[in-house]
């Protein structure tokens, strides 16, 4: 997975700004069904706010989790909030207009 450049973190962030919290990680942490939840969320949505209610101390490195778990790029970390990033997939018809440019 690439790296965001400067220019796409600050539009995402900017985007980030204006969403709620999508999901919120309560008592059962990161268990098999929220990794599943936010894979899911991330396949729709693309940029999704995640909100530590629970496990507070440790947000930083479950942060960092999450993250690799769902293939994503963490685009900001704010008190208990993490925003995560990953581009929808690209069907074909969209690679083969770019293509042919």
């Amino acid at each position: 997975m690439s790296e965001l450049t400067n220019t796409t973190l600050r539009e995402l962030k900017s985007r980030a700004q204006l969403l709620k919290p999508t999901l919120k990680v309560g008592k059962d942490g990161l268990s098999p069904q929220f990794i599943a939840e936010v894979d899911q969320t991330l396949k729709h949505l693309e940029l999704i706010k995640v909100k530590f209610e629970q496990f507070k101390e440790q947000k930083k490195e479950l942060a960092l989790e999450l993250a690799g778990r769902t293939s994503s790029h963490i685009v900001t970390r704010v008190g208990h909030v993490v925003v995560l990033f990953r581009p929808k997939p690209r069907g074909p018809v969209e690679a083969a207009d770019e293509s042919a440019e």
